[in-house]
Formats: C-alpha cells, sequence, structure tokens
C-alpha cells in the first residue's frame, strides 16, 4: 500500500518535522476527561504522540493499543508491559475482537479509502472517540497554484459521514507551518510523508510552485471530533 510505504520510507526523519502533527495529538488529548481507563486504542498511532501525551496527562489507563500500517513508524512508538501495538490497517477484522473504553485517532482517518467502511467499524469498537483528522484545505493554496485537487476528504464530507454513525461535536483548527523558502517547504513535504503515498508532483506543477506560491507557509486545517456511538 502506497500510505504504508511512504509513512514508513520517512519514519526516521517523521519526528523531527511534523510539528503540527505533534501539536494535533496534543490539543487531541487534551479534550479527554482525565480520569483512569481500562482499554484505549490508537488507530494510526504512528511513533506515539497520543501515547505519549496520555502519559504526561492525567488521563491514566491500563491497556494501551496502538495500530498502524507503517512498520518502520511502529518501531519508534514507545514500548511498555501495558502497550500492544499491532501492525495492521484500522479497517482490520481482527480489531473487532474487543472493545475499549475509548477509541482515539489523531492524523490518519483522513487516509481511509472508504471511509464510511472505516468509522461503522470504529463505532462497533467502543461509545466513545476522540478524532483529529486533517481536512481538504490543508495545503489550499499550494493545491490551487500546482492546479491539483487533495487527495483527503472535505470538512464538509466528514461531517456528514461522521454523524450516520455517531452523535458528534466539532471543533476547526487552522494551522501555519512557516519556511524560509519554497524549496524548503517541497522538502518538508517530502520528508514528512505527509503526501500519503499520493502521486508526486509533475516537473511543471513543482516550477509552478516555485514561481508563484504566494505564501511563506503551508496551511493546515483539523477537524477535531468528540464522537459518542449513536443511538438512533
Amino acid at each position: 500500500m502506497n500510505i504504508a510505504r511512504e509513512f514508513s520510507r520517512f519514519a526516521s526523519s517523521y519526528g523531527h518535522v511534523n510539528s503540527i502533527q505533534k501539536e494535533v495529538a496534543s490539543q487531541l488529548v487534551a479534550q479527554i476527561e482525565p480520569q483512569n481507563y481500562s482499554h484505549i486504542i490508537d488507530l494510526g498511532c504512528g511513533s506515539g504522540e497520543v501515547y505519549k501525551n496520555l502519559v504526561s496527562s492525567k488521563i491514566d489507563f491500563e491497556y494501551f493499543v496502538g495500530v498502524d500500517i507503517a512498520p518502520n513508524m511502529l518501531e519508534l512508538h514507545p514500548k511498555e508491559a501495558r502497550v500492544e501495538l499491532l501492525n495492521i490497517g484500522f479497517d482490520n477484522p481482527a480489531l473487532q475482537e474487543h472493545r475499549y473504553d475509548l477509541v482515539l485517532s489523531a492524523s490518519a482517518l483522513q487516509w481511509s479509502q472508504d471511509l464510511n467502511a472505516t468509522l461503522l467499524n470504529i463505532s462497533a469498537l467502543s461509545n466513545q472517540c476522540y478524532f483529529a483528522i486533517f481536512t481538504a484545505n490543508t495545503f489550499k493554496h499550494l493545491h490551487k497554484v500546482a492546479g491539483i485537487s487533495s487527495p483527503i476528504y472535505s470538512q464538509q464530507y466528514l461531517q456528514e459521514k461522521l454523524d450516520a454513525h455517531f452523535d458528534a461535536s466539532y471543533s476547526l483548527n487552522h494551522y501555519k507551518l512557516y519556511f524560509d523558502s519554497t524549496y524548503e517547504m517541497l522538502r518538508y513535504i517530502k520528508s514528512s510523508g505527509v503526501s500519503g503515498g499520493q502521486k508526486k508532483l509533475s516537473y511543471k506543477q513543482t516550477k509552478e510552485l516555485i514561481e508563484h506560491y504566494p505564501l511563506d507557509y503551508l496551511e493546515f486545517e483539523v477537524l477535531f471530533v468528540e464522537a459518542k456511538k449513536s443511538t438512533t
């Protein structure tokens, strides 16, 4: 799978360049009610930013399952006796064998190839979920200048699918990551894995960005979701 290869390929540099993803994980965990939880699962756990924030917060747990399709990212995830790491996709049927107090996911669900099926599966795992999902307005101006469409879902589409499976509340956060040059910005995109394995820019598209990109930053838009299993 292209997404798995992309994130595994740049696993060693991911922690150094993805300050936005680290901030998103921190803000996601900050929304969780501090208490003791029995079992928590993190879908798309990567190198462990959600786990690290749980440990440093007042949120305690007895057992933590981290799921990621990129094995090199899992190698970087903290290990301890109460942590189990699974190198599978978040739609794998094996996940349906257990239920959890909390389902968490930061910066991952935007890569689901069948969002409706993914959310249906997640709704069977727990009554309480917290998600942070990047929207199509991430890299908005970059896509506009390059003349390409975003490979991820719009806020409207995300909320439509989430509302079909959960009683959810939403907040939308915006971030900017500044660069000294467009070249540096393009290197960041390459080394961070944020393209998710999508087709790389053509020479013409790259040239357009270098010559005409109007900003000294990249834009990120993240939908934060507190979701409870729908009773209707």
